[in-house]
């Protein structure tokens, strides 16, 4: 019997610990005040396994009998991961700088452990680097007209498609999504906009997603007419408005992630917020916040979502039926039947996993079912319920990611070359 365990060790805004001491220099009778800084977020997972007649065990084809998952699955190692006993809780292992790898280390052990691996010694060890940014792949601060974001451009000749990515309602420039992207074939730009550095929220308006739409447009490496977006959370939504009212905004093709279309059109993100603040959050026995009930209250008033009837391009709508956030399955119910009266159907296509949560993100990151959470228009902290089942989740990312992937290829990339 031997025992496999990942290790993963993740810093904080991609920097390494900080440690302060203050003063620096004093008299023997003060007290000085230490803080540290940056430390790394450490998580793990674990599986059991039988090895056979020849002492060998293959991930991919052998079943884990107990761990953090069991069953046959070649990453489960990786998804399955969660914070070491001990660590903080309710984080989210994000890459804040995709200039460096994720370094996971993979250890072997006899017998079926469970707890206590630090106190015994692994048979063998392993380190694997997990990289979003593939070689030759060129990142680029975009900071012009206002705009601020980060542009991930592939190596070669180009020109290349252009895809828009757009976060959800996060503080900061969320990078990895896009350097991915890149890394397969596309320029991809990623906007900071809750708010970039220099504005403040009730100055973010709808242009400012159409100035930087047109910086990636503009831009030498990208082919003029093979433009996409890509959306998750609000920044689905956002994508939505734009596509369907913007003069400025023509992609070819749009990929929406659990989100929706109930949003008020005419409002800027301030004005949007502003209303969200009155509204009343369930929060369920474990203090988690569902904010999935105060969207759903609106559904039924035509002024306050978008007329999906206008959208002219291919639509793909990424949803997970145990999504807590935002109700993205009732939504795709009310766009397809706005689209089939509006003649446009056929442009959307919907895929709806059952099981999955809201945050459906790259493969093989750890699923995540709450966590600590920055809501920025109530300026305070909370515990926010996301939904999904770990092992249905970590197969709707993976799936979703391939599907996602193939649409842009289709669209920006095939659907060019034979026009």
């Amino acid at each position: 019997m031997i025992f496999l365990k990942t290790f993963n060790c993740g810093w904080h805004n991609g920097t390494r610990p900080l440690l302060s001491v203050q003063p620096s220099r004093g008299l023997v009778d003060e007290k000085f005040q230490i803080v540290v800084t940056n430390l790394p977020l450490k998580q793990e997972a674990f599986g059991q396994y039988i090895s056979d007649e020849h002492g060998t065990v293959t991930v991919a084809k052998d079943e884990s009998l107990g761990g953090t998952y069991k069953g046959t699955d070649p990453m489960g190692l990786l998804w399955s991961m969660r914070p070491i006993p001990g660590s903080q809780q309710g984080v989210r292992l994000r890459k804040r700088d995709v200039l460096t790898p994720m370094v996971v280390h993979i250890s072997v052990y006899i017998g079926h452990l469970c707890q206590g691996f630090s106190h015994k010694t692994p048979l063998a060890t392993s380190v694997a680097e997990r990289w979003y940014i593939a070689p030759g792949v060129k990142r680029v601060n975009v900071s012009e007209k206002e705009v601020r974001g980060t542009l991930f451009i592939p190596p070669g000749p180009g020109p290349y498609p252009g895809v828009l990515d757009l976060w959800g309602a996060s503080a900061g420039l969320i990078e990895y999504r896009a350097a991915l992207l890149a890394s397969h074939g596309f320029v991809s730009m990623t906007l900071e906009y809750f708010p970039p550095k220099g504005l403040r929220l009730k100055d973010v308006h709808a242009s400012y997603v159409e100035k930087a739409y047109q910086i990636l447009k503009n831009h030498p490496m990208v082919q003029k007419d093979c433009l996409g977006m890509l959306g998750l959370c609000f920044g689905s939504a956002m994508t939505l408005r734009m596509v369907a009212y913007s003069k400025v905004i023509k992609p070819q093709c749009c990929v929406c992630i659990s989100g929706s279309h109930l949003i008020p059109v005419n409002k800027s993100l301030f004005e949007v917020f502003d209303e969200m603040k009155k509204e009343q959050i369930r929060v369920n026995e474990d203090n988690q916040e569902i904010h999935r009930d105060v969207i759903v209250a609106v559904s039924s008033d035509p002024d306050l979502k978008v007329d999906v009837g206008r959208i002219k391009c291919p639509l793909l709508l990424v949803n997970g039926d145990d999504d807590q956030t935002f109700p993205a399955v009732e939504s795709a119910e009310d766009m397809a039947m706005m689209m089939e009266k509006a003649g446009n159907r056929h442009l959307m296509e919907v895929l709806t996993y059952h099981g999955a949560g809201h945050l459906i993100e790259p493969p093989y990151l750890p699923t995540i079912h709450s966590t600590n959470y920055y809501l920025i228009w109530k300026k305070k902290r909370v515990v926010m319920l996301w939904g999904g089942q770990t092992k249905l989740h970590a197969y709707a990312q993976e799936d979703a990611w391939k599907k996602i992937l193939k649409f842009l290829w289709q669209h920006l990339y095939i659907s060019s070359a034979l026009h």
